[in-house]
């Protein structure tokens, strides 16, 4: 029932902008919940650098005294990559394309991020 209503979340996340191509919801520890990732990406993979990676931007934050970590958000070649909290408990990862509206995208996982944290 909750990884149904997880990938019903991520499905809207992934319909609301033509630029979102994948996304997952992740524990804390990078366990994957609920994904809708290309079938060539290791979900258990994606779930570790995830996890990590959020892990790095809290310490980062809060080391450099910027405050409560937000987002982690990077930018490749072939696009980007957006990881935000879901509650304490978990993760969610956002794959991009290169010349998405980043504004609509963060507003979008936010709301997702937000329903997610109610499920959890």
């Amino acid at each position: 029932m909750r990884a149904e209503m997880l990938n019903s979340i991520l499905s809207d996340l992934n319909g609301s902008s033509a630029d979102i191509e994948a996304s997952a919801v992740l524990s804390a520890d990078g366990l994957t919940m609920a994904s809708l990732l290309p079938s060539t990406m290791d979900e258990d993979r994606v779930g570790a650098m995830s996890a990590a990676m959020l892990s790095l931007g809290d310490r980062t934050a809060e080391e450099l005294a910027r405050g409560a970590l937000e987002q982690v958000l990077i930018k490749g070649a072939n696009g980007y990559i957006l990881m935000t909290h879901a509650g304490k408990d978990a993760v969610v990862t956002v794959l991009a394309k290169p010349n998405a509206r980043l504004g609509l995208i963060f507003l979008d996982v936010k709301r997702a991020a937000e329903s997610i944290s109610k499920i959890i």
